[in-house]
């Protein structure tokens, strides 16, 4: 009769600490394999948690402006990769690399970038990202 309350409580905390591990996600249905590189103007640079955020604005073919927004993991990951608070300002020309959303939304995962001043900034994924292609 003992063992019952012990099961059951085991079986609790089993259930409460499961609960953290459900919110982790991964973006490998998310993201297409394929990368593009986008040509454009910085409009904002979001240095938070849980996600940095670029946003740009890309022309296109049809002389349409095009606005993308580019994510990455959390500042502590992006930061050993090369990018700080202050690597992109507004108004800045950009060139980055993302695996695009496989839905076809101007979105995706921020591979690469390469600021006006020609400076490289690596994958802030930890160096899974992919190598460029021309769009």
């Amino acid at each position: 009769m003992r063992k019952r309350p012990v099961i059951v409580f085991a079986a609790a905390v089993g259930v409460w600490l499961s609960f953290p591990l459900a919110a982790h996600h991964t973006g490998s249905t998310l993201y297409a394999d394929k990368t593009v590189t986008l040509k454009g103007i910085v409009k904002a640079w979001r240095w938070s948690n849980p996600h940095v955020l670029l946003t740009i604005e890309v022309k296109g073919d049809d002389g349409q402006v095009v606005q993308w927004l580019a994510e990455t993991q959390a500042p502590n990951t992006a930061f050993t990769s090369g990018y700080r608070a202050s690597s992109f300002k507004p108004g800045d020309e950009v060139t980055i690399t993302v695996r695009p959303a496989a839905n076809g939304r101007p979105y995706g995962q921020l591979a690469a970038a390469v600021l006006a001043d020609g400076t490289n900034l690596g994958s802030p994924e930890g160096g899974r990202g992919r190598g460029a292609e021309a769009q």
